[in-house]
């Protein structure tokens, strides 16, 4: 886990994650995009994922371009085969994994009143805002516990504190993220594990929940990426379990 600042100097570190090892799931676009590349101006390597090659590709080769060591590749987080060699390449190609954000997450069919769902979309939304993190963390875990540290990040959302209309599948996926959450970091804090949600409202990008909204009030993916820096960077002898996100200006 890394210090913000360098031991009796106060001096802030240009990249205090030099070292640092990072894998982030739905990382070439919105949310998970703007983490990747906060984790790498900050130092880490990072080894990111998601399903759309070409966005891979692009995503990959700009951070390359601007000096950053990442490793982006094709997986399914909801095929627990293409989680263990999402793992595996990653510490093979860049190290042991210190941070995890758990970040792929959907609405897909999520959306409108319960009686109106079928099962595909109801598994669907579970399968990836619930079930992915559940394997990819059993799978980064192991290596956590062998190094006696880490960092486990899940993207959850306010839906995971609130309810409303129309959210019953997708606030039934965030509100269980957080209790699996919870459970996870009473599990593996006495292995120096850190296990943290954030939380958003809305955020401005190609997902966005209900409907589009004014972007002058609601966050950004940048703001969301600021929340995981922050938790990466926090002291060794504490850590922050949630952090609610809000824009300013009431949407």
């Amino acid at each position: 886990m890394a210090q913000i600042s360098s031991a009796n100097t106060g001096k802030v570190p240009e990249k205090p994650l030099q070292g640092a090892i990072a894998l982030v799931t739905g990382g070439s676009r919105g949310i998970g995009k703007a983490i990747v590349t906060k984790l790498s101006a900050l130092g880490a390597a990072v080894s990111f994922c998601g399903r759309d090659e070409e966005k891979l590709r692009s995503t990959a080769k700009a951070l390359e371009s601007a000096g950053a060591r990442v490793l982006a590749l094709r997986a399914n987080v909801t095929k627990e085969n293409e989680i263990a060699a999402l793992v595996a390449s990653t510490e093979k190609e860049l190290g042991g994994i210190s941070i995890l954000v758990n970040n792929a997450g959907t609405g897909g069919g999520g959306f409108g009143p319960i009686q109106e769902k079928t099962e595909a979309e109801w598994d669907q939304v579970m399968n990836t805002n619930l079930k992915s993190v559940f394997f990819v963390s059993r799978a980064v875990i192991p290596g956590m516990i062998a190094r006696r540290g880490g960092d486990i990040v899940n993207i959850s959302s306010l839906a995971g504190k609130n309810t409303f209309a129309g959210g019953g599948i997708y606030c039934a996926s965030k509100w269980g993220l957080q209790g699996l959450s919870g459970c996870m970091a009473e599990d593996l804090r006495a292995h120096g594990i850190r296990v943290s949600t954030i939380c958003p409202g809305s955020v401005a990008t190609e997902f966005m929940g209900r409907g589009p909204k004014d972007p002058s009030k609601v966050l950004t993916a940048e703001d969301v990426a600021h929340a995981v820096a922050m938790l990466a960077l926090q002291g060794q002898q504490s850590f922050i379990s949630e952090v609610h996100l809000r824009p300013v200006s009431k949407p």
